[in-house]
């Protein structure tokens, strides 16, 4: 049977539309970029640069044909400029919000800069949304809205107290898009993101996330660390599974199904223990030295929630979401992927 996911493709090839990527040279927002020009999308993209990467760009140029990559408009702007969301906005049917300042500790660090960009960022969207006559907006959300609140799996309805700043600014973005629809009648859809992997991943710096950290480390020698006992559970969840979310949100044509949160993973728990023996076996499929490595215990990390797992029926539901890749199978599609990038420390001939 064909799944809703393969129907709206099929559909978008024969009908192209007009959108907009928020944070387009990032990690979700290029390979977003990537699908919808590969589906012949006319699509405009906004970025600063502050987390994204101009060589994410010039990859994803790399992988669609040059007609396609001709339907891209590139806009170098910062979402916290209410004009440069105007500007980038103009023409837009639908419009993928991803531009954010991601990091829990990053939050706890700098809470000022993680709120300008979060929360009056995201502000200058919806408001930008509703003046340009946007049809639907989807935004990236956080499984980090979930908080303190013990209970598994998460169902969108029920969260806790905020761990973190991040954590705030994600629970202002669903309640300020809630608002918006209610008030203005923009339709709006936020994807609540559990643990998204894959390539072109940010592998470095202090605020990388735990699989291309460990992957970085485990590539060039160097040691990996675990915070606490590596019982800490996530639901990891691989980059085609969150792009088939967006895109079904964006698309949706229920009325039941907008101004909704959804839960994007794929209901599976993964130990941190259990993670670091799934990497280091795919990079020892290649560098058989690194078998035996184990790593080593460090404190609990500040404003981190003990475990996460997904409840997806209500996305299966009303969006007709299936999630295409386990995390076994997204790590077989990435591990080559940085191997080949940042592999510089593995005895490949």
């Amino acid at each position: 049977m064909t799944s809703a996911y393969e129907e709206l493709k099929e559909k978008l090839r024969s009908q192209p539309r007009r959108w907009l990527i928020t944070g387009v040279a990032g990690f979700i927002g290029s390979h977003l970029l990537e699908t919808l020009l590969s589906l012949n999308q006319q699509v405009a993209g906004i970025d600063n640069f502050s987390t994204g990467f101009r060589h994410n760009l010039e990859e994803v140029e790399g992988l669609v044909k040059p007609a396609q990559w001709s339907r891209f408009d590139f806009i170098e702007g910062d979402i916290c400029v209410l004009d440069d969301c105007r500007h980038a906005m103009a023409g837009a049917e639908l419009v993928l919000h991803q531009a954010a300042l991601g990091s829990v500790p990053r939050s706890l660090e700098n809470p000022i800069e993680t709120n300008a960009s979060n929360i009056t960022g995201f502000l200058n969207i919806l408001v930008s949304c509703r003046e340009t006559g946007v049809a639907r907006l989807v935004y990236a959300g956080s499984s980090s809205t979930y908080g303190d609140h013990p209970d598994l799996p998460k169902v969108e309805e029920i969260i806790g107290r905020p761990l973190s700043p991040y954590a705030v600014t994600k629970v202002v973005n669903e309640l300020y898009a809630d608002v918006f629809q209610r008030c203005y009648g923009l339709q709006s859809i936020g994807l609540r993101y559990f643990n998204v992997f894959g390539t072109r991943q940010n592998i470095a710096g202090p605020y990388a996330a735990v699989i291309p950290a460990w992957f970085n480390a485990l590539l060039n020698g160097e040691k990996v660390f675990i915070n606490g006992d590596g019982e800490t559970s996530r639901d990891f969840c691989y980059i085609s599974n969150a792009v088939q979310a967006n895109l079904l949100a964006a698309c949706t044509e229920t009325d039941e199904s907008t101004g909704q949160v959804y839960n994007v993973a794929c209901s599976r728990q993964t130990s941190l223990n259990r993670l670091f023996e799934l990497i280091r076996d795919r990079i020892a499929m290649v560098t058989p030295s690194i078998a035996d490595r184990t790593p080593l215990y460090s404190d609990f990390r500040p404003g981190d929630v003990r475990h996460s797992l997904a409840d997806i029926s209500k996305a299966r539901k009303l969006l007709g979401f299936e999630p295409s890749h386990s995390i076994d199978d997204g790590l077989a599609e990435t591990t080559g992927w940085f191997i080949d990038q940042y592999g510089a420390g593995t005895d490949r001939q």
